[in-house]
């Protein structure tokens, strides 16, 4: 599986993103496709993850009411949308697959597959 990540950008505080992961080869073998960031300095955190099946989502606490994960099994493709950035947002996003049914799909340790990472920066 190969994932490619974009839609990233440099917006204003209180603007918006749409970020896509399009996902090729085997992906009748993915099981879900998560979101996860990096900040400078900072370790990486999960953002979002959506069962490709499914279509189940999931969302880290602190970014809920701001951001929505969909996909689109046609295209074999993942957005994120996020509304409301803040300068805290700025990082670095990838979008990453799992094979197997994991319980834990905020742990970036059990993901299968990554794609390069897209720049958010959001000023202040």
């Amino acid at each position: 599986v190969q994932l490619q990540a974009s839609g990233g950008g440099l917006v204003q505080a209180g603007g918006s993103l749409r970020l896509s992961c399009a996902a090729s080869g085997r992906t009748d073998s993915i099981y879900a496709v998560g979101w996860f960031r990096r900040a400078p300095g900072k370790h990486r955190e999960f953002v979002s993850a959506i069962e490709w099946r499914s279509g189940a989502s999931h969302y880290v606490e602190s970014m809920k009411g701001r951001i929505a994960i969909s996909r689109d099994n046609v295209k074999n493709t993942v957005l994120l949308q996020m509304n409301g950035l803040k300068p805290e947002d700025t990082a670095v996003y990838y979008c990453a697959a799992v094979r197997t049914e994991i319980g834990l799909l905020l742990a970036s340790n059990l993901y299968d597959y990554w794609g390069l990472g897209t720049q958010v920066t959001v000023s202040s």
